[in-house]
């Protein structure tokens, strides 16, 4: 950013799309500080860091997009656990809520980035995708390069603040997974125990 100034920036945010490990709750704030030191200007910084999100987020658009809904029901149908019927029930729930995950889901560490490929999946009308995609990037980039830009060389401090808020939301996400695959085991233990035990066909004879 230091180099590169507003483009870098962007160029980060695009990566933190498409990579997730790369946390905006440490790009945004350390732009602020950046623009405060007057090697950016703070109007740049928002600019090009939501100009990246939109860019990484159309990237990941696109793949769904390219893998499509028949590829995604073929390749949930193969996977252990998962059955068709979870995607059918997720699809409903995207036509339905779409709009409304696609534009708070720029608030929520992981979620921002994978919400793009169901949108590409189903083929949420490109505009209207770019259109919230946009809009909640430009929020949340705001918020965290003015605090960045406000707080100067403390801009740690909000780094530290938001990774509590990442952890929690890892926590939930890999407590929701653990307790979809215990569920999925003991349902399939289940059916094992009520299907009827074949006889051989020397004891059907007798």
């Amino acid at each position: 950013m230091e180099k590169l100034g507003g483009p870098g920036a962007g160029l980060a945010i695009a990566l933190e799309n498409l990579f997730p490990p790369l946390p905006s709750e440490v790009i945004l704030p350390l732009a602020g500080f950046t623009a405060s030191q007057g090697r950016m200007g703070f109007v740049s910084a928002v600019a090009w860091t939501t100009a990246g999100s939109v860019v990484g987020a159309l990237a990941l658009y696109l793949l769904g997009a390219l893998f499509g809904r028949d590829r995604l029901i073929a390749a949930a149908a193969r996977l252990p656990l998962v059955k068709v019927a979870d995607v059918e029930r997720t699809e409903a729930w995207f036509l339905r809520h779409g709009t409304k995950a696609v534009f708070f889901g720029r608030f929520i560490p992981i979620f921002r980035s994978l919400i793009s490929i169901p949108a590409g999946v189903e083929r949420m009308r490109l505009p209207l995708f770019l259109t919230l995609t946009a809009a909640g990037s430009l929020i949340w980039n705001t918020a965290f390069i003015a605090a960045g830009y406000a707080l100067g060389a403390r801009w740690h401090e909000v780094t530290d603040l938001v990774g509590l808020y990442s952890k929690v939301i890892l926590a939930i996400v890999a407590v929701a997974g653990l307790a979809f695959v215990g569920v999925r085991l003991l349902r399939a233990r289940r059916a094992e125990r009520r299907r009827p035990v074949r006889r051989s066909e020397e004891e059907v004879r007798l």
